[in-house]
């Protein structure tokens, strides 16, 4: 599978967006630089996704802080170790904590391979992930994207990409999920750089908060 692991690889694909839309080049021409955003794969990074769901930059990065202190270190066993009150007290909703737990269960059980997933086709890696409790789509596709770098997954129920969607292009509301999910349809092979695109675009032309939240 093709991975976008590098600058360049996020340069071509926004010229090959650029050649087949062109709103999104006019996105572009608004919007700073287009980021990276990689990271290593594994339960950290997935636990930090889950922490972000629905909250700004700001509370997921404080729900970090009082979880790796509660814990010592943010690991499978780690977080199992912990009690549910000990998870409450550090400010984790029940739901983000059963999942963290879940997720922490099924590494250390092996029957979820985070780096296994990275390998996968998009498609039967969601379905994988998404089969336990508390993993949605979202989840999935966001992990996909940073952590697999690939190339052609748009998490399209994302408020922000529906929002920069809408902003850029000039629709009179916000698409729904399935709306947006057919929208970008156009963007393949390379609609994983297309939602690294939005997201800057409603961080520099809207001038909003751009951590990737869940509708």
């Amino acid at each position: 599978m093709r991975r976008i692991d590098s600058a360049d690889d996020v340069a071509e694909g926004l010229e090959a967006l650029a050649r087949c839309d062109s709103r999104l080049a006019r996105a572009m021409e608004q919007s700073g630089p287009i980021p990276l955003r990689r990271k290593p794969p594994g339960y950290e990074a997935l636990a930090e996704i889950i922490l972000s769901q629905m909250v700004s930059k700001a509370s997921a990065r404080a729900l970090w802080r009082k979880l790796e202190l509660a814990a010592g270190e943010i690991s499978p066993t780690a977080i199992l170790a912990l009690s549910p009150e000990v998870l409450r007290e550090a400010g984790l909703s029940r739901a983000k904590a059963d999942t963290l737990r879940r997720v922490g269960s099924a590494v250390l059980e092996g029957d979820l391979d985070l780096e296994h997933m990275c390998t996968l086709d998009g498609r039967a890696a969601v379905r994988a992930m998404t089969a336990i409790k508390g993993v949605g789509p979202w989840t999935a596709e966001v992990y996909l994207l940073f952590c697999a770098g690939h190339p052609d997954v748009f998490p399209s129920g994302d408020v922000a990409l529906q929002s920069a969607v809408a902003h850029a292009l000039g629709m009179e509301e916000r698409p729904s999920a399935r709306e947006l999910s057919v929208l970008a349809e156009q963007w393949s092979p390379w609609r994983g750089v297309a939602a690294r695109l939005l997201w800057a675009y409603y961080a520099d032309v809207m001038r909003r908060d751009a951590t990737p939240v869940d509708g």
